[in-house]
């Protein structure tokens, strides 16, 4: 038999739930053929079959969790099948070599535990405890008199929190029952579990809102010269670097001149200190079907245009088939995102923590203006900045917005430096 384990996910992510197997036990399976796939915080993996043969067994069900190193299931290898010997397997999973521990159940251990009574005053050390750690002293089985919680009771619950993986890491605030539908109602509902990626996007989406003094400055664009520009190099640029000319790449530059004159939007805290970031990994937000992931494009200080919409496509489309790994989400200074491919005309957008900074892109739309006393339609869009007040003042905040609008609307500034 060969087994089939969780491959090694990543820094910092300790946990996947089954999505889905592309295979029953009984089926055939070739080398390399996926299996399974697994769905993270950030990313979806499919993990191949090591050896060829039948899928003898599947441990583990759609939706349930597992941590790096657990066994999904085994496969029995074929006669003529490359015989890869389970030693060698087990050396390459990570060094956990046991079986992980099955998905934790929704806290078992209160509701089989005998209750305090609702008035029970708590100790001081345990009041202190339950502030510290998020950890309520009502959802903790209490071992004293009367059924109280102790000090002892709260410490044995925070070791036990730290240790065992949760499938969803929300605030108890953000996790809340809803009211029962009427049958008539209720029979025309669908009810569809919420992705990991799903989840974790609720989840620092509130994080960022509950963080960050988080606030958004408007301007608007005249687009003029950036379409004009594309409009006469864009076969060119294309023929030469094999990629369409867009917009994400001039904005992407202009953002790096501004985030260099404004170095508070491309920093971030740190406890009691600023780190301000001599770098410029800037994320661009793709939508996918299951949700919105940010592929980061780093160093874009040192890359061409040509470069940078190389990198920009390239994600865009791996974003979509869902083949982005984990490192190419990690490690942006500064995030745009552009609702105006889908229409948006306005929006604000939510920081991407840690990040202090995130720049909206908007619907190009005609408007009338006044350009040298007289009456014009223009191509206008509306830019956003929402930036973490914290660190980031309003001047600043403005100050870097407006670089960005000159920048685009004289584009030969961003090759003169200027």
């Amino acid at each position: 038999m060969t087994e089939i384990r969780v491959p090694t996910l990543g820094e910092s992510v300790t946990e996947a739930t089954i999505g889905r197997w592309f295979k029953h036990a009984g089926d055939s399976v070739t080398v390399d053929e996926p299996l399974v796939e697994l769905e993270t915080d950030k990313v979806t993996i499919e993990v191949p079959a090591p050896a060829a043969g039948v899928l003898a067994e599947i441990l583990v069900k759609d939706g349930e969790t597992v941590a790096p190193g657990a066994l999904l299931g085994q496969i029995k290898e074929g006669a003529g099948a490359p015989a890869k010997p389970a030693a060698t397997l087990a050396a390459a999973s990570p060094p956990a070599a046991k079986p992980a521990p099955p998905p934790p159940q929704p806290a078992p251990a209160p509701a089989a535990a005998k209750a305090a009574p609702a008035d029970a005053p708590l100790a001081p050390s345990v009041r202190k405890l339950a502030a510290e750690s998020g950890i309520s002293a009502s959802t903790v089985p209490g071992s004293g008199k009367d059924g109280r919680v102790t000090k002892g009771d709260m410490l044995d619950a925070i070791a036990r929190a730290v240790q065992t993986p949760t499938p969803v890491a929300q605030p108890a605030a953000a996790v809340q029952a809803r009211a029962p539908s009427p049958p008539d109602d209720a029979a025309r509902e669908e009810r569809v579990r919420m992705s990991r990626l799903r989840q974790t996007i609720a989840r620092r989406l509130k994080e960022a809102q509950n963080t960050a003094a988080m606030l958004t400055t408007f301007n608007e664009v005249d687009m003029a010269s950036v379409m004009a520009l594309r409009a006469e190099y864009k076969d060119l640029f294309e023929k030469k670097h094999g990629v369409k000319l867009g917009f994400m790449g001039f904005f992407v530059r202009a953002c790096v001149q501004a985030l260099k004159d404004i170095p508070a939007v491309n920093a971030e805290i740190d406890g009691s200190d600023i780190v301000y970031k001599n770098y410029y990994h800037v994320g661009v937000a793709v939508g996918t079907e299951k949700g919105l992931v940010v592929p980061v494009v780093r160093d874009v200080d040192r890359l061409s245009l040509g470069e940078t919409e190389k990198k920009i496509a390239d994600f865009g489309r791996r974003a979509r088939d869902g083949t982005l790994t984990l490192e190419e989400m990690q490690g942006g200074t500064f995030t745009i995102s552009n609702g105006g491919v889908y229409g948006s005309l306005m929006s604000t957008p939510i920081l991407n923590a840690p990040q202090s900074g995130i720049l909206g892109m908007h619907k190009i739309q005609e408007r009338p203006m006044i350009v040298e006393g007289a009456i014009k339609p223009r191509p206008m869009m509306y830019l956003a900045l929402s930036y973490d007040h914290r660190i980031v003042d309003g001047r600043e905040a403005v100050t870097f917005l407006v670089r960005v609008k000159e920048l685009l609307e004289e584009p030969a500034r961003l090759v003169l430096d200027l």
